[in-house]
């Protein structure tokens, strides 16, 4: 027996699992089958298949050829294909990924959107069996992919606020802004129960009880779709639910994104199954396959999960989608061919850019019979199911498209709700909150001004990085949402992004946190929070000036941040509050009258870390913890020692952080070339290199595989500084090398990794991610080096 299987045997035996480690050896699969009748019983309501609804889609698929069958079970991006396409490929479903826009536009309004969305409409009802098709979005923390759209507090924060209603009515109101947009279809609520909150992806989990995340299942669907009532179609104003991600996406081992749950099946029942049962029981027409695995077996694979357990013992009767491109990690598969995603229960594969490939594949396994045909009729019939549903399918389809309800002041109502519910007190020592009427106030801080920080991942972009306030006109960023009810309230208040101030204020709110990142580019080593240059020694300052220091954390998880604490008077958990930060001062400052309009109400609804170290063992502050004005509790000094390495590895993508190379990465140098510590934003933060003759720094270490990050469009960044040109710069990557020549002074460099594969780079193992060669006389200073998604189209340098 392997270690692996030994160590999956003693857990499973340890756990109380009814599967009994195997002796002699099991089949690799044992360890990764599910025994249906284990797990908890549910059905979709009887509305989704009405006998006059299963009749007319038997009828359809008789009619239906090969091609179009399958084309049904294909789903393209929109940046990867046009309605002019489908008069040969009919496709039946496209989405819009996190960076693509209608031609190309990402800040397109909702009116751009629904003409796109007719145009493919208009196309797949002419072509093929004039099926119309799905059309599909992320839209998690409201319609988020659109500009002056209502944007809610990411999951997290909903998760602390411990409200079901609420959350019907946030998810009534992205169902019709998102129908608003001609789109019927969002891929959410994501029912994941995150373990360990290195995971980036941690904050689109509600919460760490599977009970809190099976009660806002239910509300959420029932708040996008409506209650199914049979024989008749979702209204206009709603969009079809999608229960995601199946399954344990977060209950990966090291909180790996798309890594491989390590856990016993009762485990994945009691604790990450929990939601899909009161999700499917309301109605949820889709469900999305898991990226992950379980114990070594990809979900998007995996038969005894996708028809056993979800489409037999839970009876849903609604179509799985898979994630994007997720079917071509399943071993013996690529993203163009991969009949086992399909025999193993999937009926609709995310192909953005790899739809015609599998398409064909598809096709031709279809004729020789590897998928069977029985297969396929069925997944077109959960496919036409959702369409019906949707309304579709009848002589006079349901048209959503009303561009004039995005962002409705009644919606933003709702959003200031959620902001100011998300927020958890954890200190407030000598009642410095709420701020006093006619205080002086100084705000500061890198996300006093940012509705990037704020808005978090998933925002206008993928990442989200370069969302602006101009993106959302009636929303407010915080520090100004701040400045302006203290001036209601008499006092004075000033925003300043160092620090600065003329005249003393009585107390300072600083505003900082993470910065945006979605997905795998969230990773993290462990839960430590990086505090950008400056903004420790930022509350230090204000600290030893004795000024009273309320502290607004922005994050997406729970984090350790001992030293920032003890700098403050005042600790405010904020997560990712969204784009109304009247929400945030209605909870932190008193009106005229001496009271808030509304008091602090959340929990937590994870452990907030005494350490860095994950998952959360002892915890500072535990899961359900937060003070309100009432509590007159105070909070001593905490612990400051993270009791982990903070200059390990961040990921395969980190090469240098704050001029250091993490491990696994080492550094070599060329003969000639010398390295010296410098300052550029903090003390000795980078590493200056400086030429005496031609030569290169290099960064090498194990083989690692970056063709995920190719895949999503990522980028190299290089940050530090310039301090003496000498010609080109060449920058090598996985083989293949560009030379570019950026000025002398603050350098920010981003090179997009398809650039370097257009110049020949292997990003299927890369031992030497990073080299930068350059003449005598070359100085440069190097504070970082990653790679990083990126939300925008930048060009290539030359060769």
């Amino acid at each position: 027996m392997t270690v692996r299987r030994a160590l999956m045997a003693a857990m499973l035996l340890a756990s109380g699992s009814a599967i009994a480690a195997p002796n002699p050896p099991a089949p690799a699969d044992a360890f990764s089958t599910a025994h249906p009748a284990l797990w908890p019983a549910a059905h979709s309501p009887a509305a989704i298949t009405t006998p006059a609804t299963e009749r007319r889609i038997t009828r359809m698929i008789a009619a239906m050829t090969l091609e179009q069958k399958v084309g049904q079970m294909i789903q393209a991006d929109i940046s990867a294909i046009t309605p002019e396409d489908l008069a040969r490929y009919p496709l039946g479903s496209i989405l819009a990924g996190g960076n693509s826009g209608p031609w190309g536009d990402e800040r397109a309004d909702a009116a751009k959107w629904a003409k796109l969305v007719r145009a493919f409409r208009a196309a797949s009802a002419k072509a093929g069996a004039g099926i119309p098709m799905l059309f599909g979005i992320d839209a998690v923390h409201g319609h988020s992919n659109l500009p002056s759209a209502t944007i809610f507090p990411h999951n997290i924060g909903l998760g602390a606020a411990h409200d079901p209603a609420l959350i019907r009515r946030i998810g009534e109101v992205t169902a019709i802004e998102v129908a608003a947009s001609g789109i019927d279809w969002t891929f959410a609520p994501t029912l994941a129960v995150p373990q360990d909150l290195r995971w980036g992806r941690s904050y689109e989990g509600y919460a760490a009880d599977p009970a809190l995340v099976a009660s806002y299942a239910k509300a959420m669907t029932i708040g996008l779709q409506g209650p199914l009532i049979p024989g008749k179609p979702l209204a206009a104003d709603r969009v079809a639910a999608t229960a995601k991600h199946y399954l344990a996406d977060g209950g990966t081992d090291g909180g790996k994104d798309q890594g491989d749950a390590l856990i016993s099946e009762r485990e994945l029942v009691a604790r990450h199954a929990q939601g899909y049962p009161p999700a499917i029981n309301a109605g949820a027409l889709t469900v999305m396959a898991s990226f992950s695995s379980w114990n070594g077996a990809k979900n998007h694979g995996n038969q005894s999960l996708l028809t056993d357990v979800l489409k037999g013992r839970m009876g849903f009767q609604g179509l799985v989608v898979g994630d994007w491109n997720g079917h071509g990690q399943i071993p013996g598969c690529t993203v163009t061919d991969c009949a086992k995603t399909f025999t193993a229960g999937l009926d609709l594969a995310m192909a953005p850019n790899s739809w015609k490939g599998l398409y064909e594949a598809t096709v031709r396994e279809a004729k020789d019979g590897t998928i069977p045909m029985a297969r396929i009729d069925d997944a077109v019939r959960r496919i036409l199911r959702v369409k019906a549903k949707l309304g579709l399918l009848g002589a006079n389809p349901v048209d959503r498209g009303n561009p004039s309800v995005v962002g409705a002041d009644a919606h933003l109502a709702v959003a200031r709700e959620a902001a100011a519910k998300s927020l958890v007190l954890l200190k407030n020592n000598g009642s410095v909150l709420p701020l006093k009427p006619g205080a002086k106030v100084l705000i500061t801080g890198p996300g006093a001004d940012s509705m990037a920080m704020q808005a978090g991942g998933w925002t206008i972009t993928w990442q989200g990085t370069d969302t602006t306030a101009a993106d959302f006109p009636k929303g407010q960023t915080i520090g100004r949402a701040i400045a302006a009810a203290i001036k209601d309230a008499g006092g004075s208040a000033a925003i300043s992004a160092d620090g600065s101030f003329a005249n003393r204020p009585d107390v300072a709110v600083v505003v900082y946190g993470e910065q945006p990142y979605a997905e795998f580019q969230g990773d993290m080593p462990n839960i430590a929070f990086r505090a950008q240059a400056g903004e420790k020694d930022l509350l230090a300052k204000l600290k030893a000036q004795g000024i009273k220091v309320v502290s607004v954390f922005l994050s997406g998880r729970p984090m350790f941040v001992g030293t920032e604490l003890n700098a403050s008077d005042a600790f405010v958990a904020a997560w990712l509050p969204g784009t109304q930060g009247q929400g945030v001062a209605d909870v932190l400052v008193a009106g005229k009258a001496g009271k808030p309009a509304r008091g602090f109400t959340g929990k937590l609804p994870f452990p907030w870390p005494a350490d860095a170290v994950s998952p959360v063992k002892t915890p500072l502050f535990p899961t359900g913890y937060g003070l309100t004005y009432a509590s007159k509790s105070m909070v001593g000094t905490v612990n400051e020692d993270p009791h982990v390495d903070l200059v390990a590895s961040a990921s395969e993508g980190v090469y240098i952080a704050l001029g250091k190379v993490p491990s696994p990465w080492h550094l070599s140098l060329d003969p000639g070339i010398a390295e010296r510590p410098v300052d550029i934003g903090a003390q000795e933060d980078a590493r200056q290199y400086s030429w005496a003759e031609p030569g290169a720094i290099g960064i090498d270490g194990p083989p690692v595989d970056l063709m995920r990050q190719l895949d999503e469009e990522f980028a190299l960044k290089l940050e530090g500084r310039l301090d003496a040109a000498a010609g080109p710069i060449a920058v090598t990557m996985a083989g293949a090398t560009l030379k570019v020549t950026p000025s002398a002074g603050a350098l920010t460099l981003r090179i997009p990794l398809r650039c370097f594969k257009d110049a020949g780079a292997d990003f299927k193992s890369v031992g030497t991610p990073l080299r930068i060669a350059g003449d005598k006389g070359l100085v440069l200073s190097l504070r970082g080096a990653s790679i990083e998604g990126v939300g925008e189209t930048i060009p290539c340098p030359a060769r």
